[in-house]
């Protein structure tokens, strides 16, 4: 361990540091919060299957479909279907698509860079020419407005990405819940270290997205560019839904001249780790879908949790997000360990200097976190 200590008037945060190269999560150990860590992330991996089923759905199957109304029904429309859709009594995918517009407006990671290279309008071309070959009307459209369509098919590679990396998240977090059941997770540090682990394992896993047109298999994201889940797909989600986000609508003022949003988009702190779970449950705020998508599967021994609080399930939708926000520091817990220059358990001195930096670098950014409200 580093014998300098961090000044705590310039690092308010220190503490946070000298636990992460402890061996510690930012979430401290205790058996309530793993029963909480746990139990929401089962209830968020059956959430984030389906969302990973509908937004592969909506890429390989509704792309180019310029009034998608059925994209909510993977393939599957039945009047009584319709009938659920218009009463909301199913899965809110526009949470989904929430996330997906917020990664495809701050960009960042390869997905972002190919998606504005000449090899990928070459393959939209392509694709657009096929998928509107007997339509006149669409190629008079994409001649008058060139860029209109390969933004739309940038959107479906978005779908895409996302798609795969929820789905490595959701069996992640649902093959936890299950070691969990088996005695084998025990603590916040074993919860990070099933994370961390599950990243690695998948880190290299190839991002590509194909799409079928009648016996035409379209390559837009074809092996050879290179993408893969860690780089270009797990941390442009973290930097975008984790930390930037989007101000919710209703809760500050989009008015230029009120000055109330960053002017870069760097600057932006809107994300999981920031917001406040008190609108939850309020109209026009998005992570209510979530949080009401998510009521429906908690597993038991969470929900008899929530039973021994004043208020029980009354605010059960800001309790589930209270709850989010904890797993998702450990989730971000267990990618500043997996992204650490040095081990953080290294004893070389010039390595440890070298992850104190890295982690003086993350505390700045949660200063204005929730970080400690999380705490208790």
């Amino acid at each position: 361990m580093l014998s300098t200590q961090l000044d705590p008037s310039k690092h308010p945060l220190a503490a946070y540091i000298y636990q992460l190269e402890s061996g510690q999560a930012l979430l401290p150990d205790s058996p309530i919060h793993v029963t909480e860590v746990v139990g929401i992330l089962k209830s968020y991996g059956v959430v984030l299957d389906a969302y990973s089923i509908n937004l592969n759905y909506i890429a390989d199957h509704q792309c180019l479909v310029i009034l998608p109304f059925f994209k909510y029904f993977n393939g599957q429309v039945s009047f009584a279907k319709l009938l659920q859709h218009w009463w909301h009594d199913r899965i809110n995918y526009e949470y989904a698509e929430y996330c997906m517009k917020g990664m495809f407006w701050h960009g960042g990671g390869g997905l972002d860079a190919y998606l504005d290279t000449p090899d990928f309008r070459q393959r939209a071309e392509v694709l657009i020419r096929d998928k509107f070959k007997t339509n006149p009307f669409m190629l008079g459209l994409h001649r008058l407005f060139p860029d209109f369509l390969p933004e739309q098919l940038r959107m479906m590679a978005y779908y895409s990405g996302l798609g795969q990396f929820w789905r490595v998240m959701s069996d992640m977090f649902l093959s936890l819940s299950d070691r969990y059941d088996a005695g084998e997770i025990k603590t916040i540090p074993d919860v990070v270290s099933h994370i961390r682990e599950g990243l690695v394992a998948a880190a290299s896993q190839p991002i590509v997205y194909n799409v079928q047109l009648g016996d035409r298999t379209h390559e837009i994201i074809p092996p050879s560019v290179g993408l893969t889940f860690l780089a270009d797909t797990a941390i442009p989600y973290v930097e975008a839904i984790f930390f930037r986000g989007t101000p919710f609508p209703g809760t500050i003022s989009y008015n230029a001249q009120a000055y109330q949003i960053p002017f870069y988009q760097q600057d932006f702190a809107y994300g999981a780790l920031f917001a406040d779970p008190l609108p939850i449950g309020g109209s026009g705020i998005p992570p209510t879908l979530l949080m009401q998508d998510m009521r429906h599967y908690l597993p038991d021994y969470l929900r008899e949790l929530y039973q021994q609080s004043t208020r029980q399930e009354d605010d059960l939708r800001v309790k589930i997000c209270e709850t989010f926000q904890k797993s998702m520091f450990c989730v971000t817990t267990a990618a500043i360990q997996g992204l650490a220059p040095y081990p953080l358990s290294t004893t070389t001195l010039d390595e440890q200097r070298a992850n104190r930096a890295y982690l003086e670098n993350w505390m700045n950014r949660f200063v204005t976190s929730r970080i400690q409200e999380v705490q208790v």
